[in-house]
C-alpha cells in the first residue's frame, strides 16, 4: 500500500491522494508481509475466497499537493442559503443523492477490506485491518425484508487480530455476538453485547449498527444538508485519483472558520468512478495554531470490494464453520 502524507508526516494517511497518475494501494506495505500464510487463507475462505491481498500493505510515499480555488466562507453566524440559491454542496449532495438510490436500488450485499484510523479522547489510533461482508437492508412494502448484516474480521494490528464480530438487525435481541483473538481469544468466550454499549463502544467513534458503504452515504448527507444550511464552504472535485489502483473522484470539502454546527475543517471522500460509491472517507480538525497542519479526525477506507457476490444467513451465523467463534 503506497501511504500519502495528507497533512504532515504525523500524519501519513493510508490512502490518501497521489498525483492523478499514480495509484493508491492500501493493501501493500509491511502490514501484510508480517502475516502468514494461515492467516491469509483463513481471510479469504472466511471472506468467500474473494480477497487478494498484497504483499506490501503499508508502505510510505510523500503526498502531493492539490490547489483549492479561494472561496469566502461565511463568519461567526451560521448563514442560511435561501431556497433556489445556488450553494457549493448542491452538486455534492446531488451526486450524494445518486450514489444512494444506486446503492439501494443494485447494491444487495458485498465483501471488502476496511481499513479505519479514529481519534479517541483526544488520541489517534493505529489504522485497523478487518475483512467485512456486508448485507444490506431492503425494505418491501414498508417491511424489513433483508436485515442489515455484519460479519467482521480484524486483520491488524496484533492487539486485534483474530477478533470477529457478527451482527444482524432484528436478531439476538439486538445485540452483536463477539470473541477475542490472540491469546486472549483463547481464554476468553464468545459474549452478546448492546452495540451502543460501553464495551462494544470501547475505542470506536460509531457502533458497528454504523458500518458499511450504504451508511456512510446517509452520514454525509446527513452533514451536507445541515452544512449547507448553516453557510458557505468550500467545495472542489478532482478527477483521475486512484484509490488502490481504481480511478476516483475526489470531493474535498473545507470549512475555514471554526463553528460549533461543523464537524470538521476539511473532509475528503473519493468517489469510485465505476462503481459509483464513496470508498474512502477522511475528515480533518482545524490546526490548533495558526498555520499549523489540520489532524485526522477519522478516515475510513474500502478496498478489494466485490459486489453481489450471493452473501446468505450463514455468513452472519457464528456457527459457520468458517469462522472462530
Amino acid at each position: 500500500m503506497n501511504i500519502v502524507k495528507d497533512h504532515g508526516a504525523e500524519r501519513s494517511s493510508v490512502l490518501a491522494m497521489l498525483k492523478p497518475t499514480e495509484s493508491v494501494n492500501p493493501m501493500e506495505g509491511d502490514g501484510m508481509r508480517t502475516a502468514n500464510r494461515r492467516q491469509f487463507l483463513f481471510v479469504s475462505s472466511a471472506l468467500g475466497g474473494s480477497l487478494a491481498l498484497s504483499a506490501s500493505a503499508l508502505g510510505q510515499e510523500p503526498r502531493t499537493g492539490l490547489t483549492e480555488p479561494v472561496v469566502r466562507t461565511a463568519k461567526n453566524q451560521p448563514v442560511a442559503t435561501p431556497d433556489g440559491v445556488p450553494h457549493p454542496l448542491d452538486p455534492a449532495l446531488k451526486l450524494a443523492y445518486a450514489s444512494l438510490n444506486h446503492i439501494r436500488a443494485t447494491i444487495h450485499d458485498y465483501t471488502a477490506i476496511l481499513i479505519k484510523r479514529e481519534r479517541i479522547d483526544g488520541v489517534l489510533g493505529d489504522y485497523e485491518y478487518m475483512g467485512v461482508k456486508v448485507r444490506n437492508r431492503k425494505v418491501q412494502d414498508g417491511r424489513v425484508v433483508v436485515p442489515f448484516s455484519v460479519y467482521m474480521t480484524f486483520l491488524k494490528p496484533a492487539s486485534v487480530k483474530g477478533r470477529e464480530v457478527i451482527y444482524v438487525e432484528n436478531q439476538n435481541d439486538g445485540k452483536l455476538v463477539a470473541h477475542e483473538g490472540g491469546m486472549s481469544g483463547r481464554f476468553l468466550p464468545t459474549v452478546t453485547l448492546d452495540p451502543n454499549g460501553a464495551l462494544a463502544m470501547r475505542g470506536q467513534r460509531y457502533p458497528i449498527t454504523d458500518l458499511g458503504i450504504e451508511n456512510l452515504v446517509v452520514k454525509l448527507i446527513e452533514k451536507g444538508e445541515r452544512d449547507r444550511r448553516n453557510g458557505m464552504c468550500q467545495v472542489q472535485f478532482h478527477q483521475g485519483v486512484k484509490v488502490g489502483g481504481r480511478p476516483c473522484t475526489l470531493l474535498t470539502v473545507t470549512h475555514n472558520d471554526r463553528q460549533p454546527y461543523y464537524d470538521f475543517h476539511k473532509a475528503q471522500i473519493f468517489i469510485d468512478s465505476s462503481l459509483n460509491i464513496p470508498v474512502r472517507y477522511c475528515a480533518y480538525d482545524w490546526p490548533k495554531v495558526p498555520g499549523g497542519e489540520p489532524e485526522v479526525i477519522e478516515e475510513y477506507t474500502y478496498q478489494n470490494i466485490r459486489i453481489n457476490v450471493g452473501l446468505t444467513d450463514e455468513d452472519f451465523d457464528q456457527n459457520n464453520p468458517k469462522y472462530n467463534f
